[in-house]
């Protein structure tokens, strides 16, 4: 891929599935299949983005992906993706807001997620977003086994 000039955030198509499961085979330890996006295609609860970039030469590629699920009335963010040669762009940044964005339209005022304790870059961009730290989750991960940094936006009154 050569220089980025275009980044289009989108819903997530049936089509995106195969892409979304290469994504997170480079992304996570314990990836979802592509199986498993096949079936939150059409979950009326979840609302899944991915990153549509496309380069100086025209070719456009998969570079990204986020979720959420609407769970009691709160957004559930999760699998936020981005391959490794997009990074650093504002892609993740873009996915996010794209699903804060969405909740706020659907009424949600609570959003949440969880991150890896180890996995600053993350942090910064939800932080970046608005979430705070709200508490540790203790071996929430495996592959390998780590904690949980649960955080926030919290309704304010």
């Amino acid at each position: 891929m050569n220089k980025i000039e275009t980044i289009k955030i989108r819903r997530m198509e049936v089509s995106d599935i195969a892409p979304l499961a290469n994504i997170e085979k480079q992304c996570f330890s314990r990836p979802w299949s592509a199986r498993e996006f096949g079936h939150l295609v059409e979950k009326s609860d979840a609302y899944y983005l991915v990153a549509e970039v496309t380069d100086d030469k025209g070719v456009r590629k998969i570079a990204g992906t986020a979720g959420m699920r609407i769970v009691c009335g709160e957004g559930d963010i999760d699998n936020v993706a981005v391959l490794p040669e997009f990074r650093n762009q504002g892609i993740a940044s873009a996915l996010v807001e794209g699903l804060l964005a969405y909740g706020r339209e659907k009424g949600i005022c609570e959003f949440t997620l969880e991150v890896r304790v180890s996995n600053e870059p993350a942090i910064r961009v939800y932080e970046k977003a608005g979430f705070v730290s709200e508490g540790i989750r203790p071996g929430f991960y495996e592959d390998p086994k780590e904690d949980a940094n649960i955080m926030w936006i919290r309704k304010r009154d």
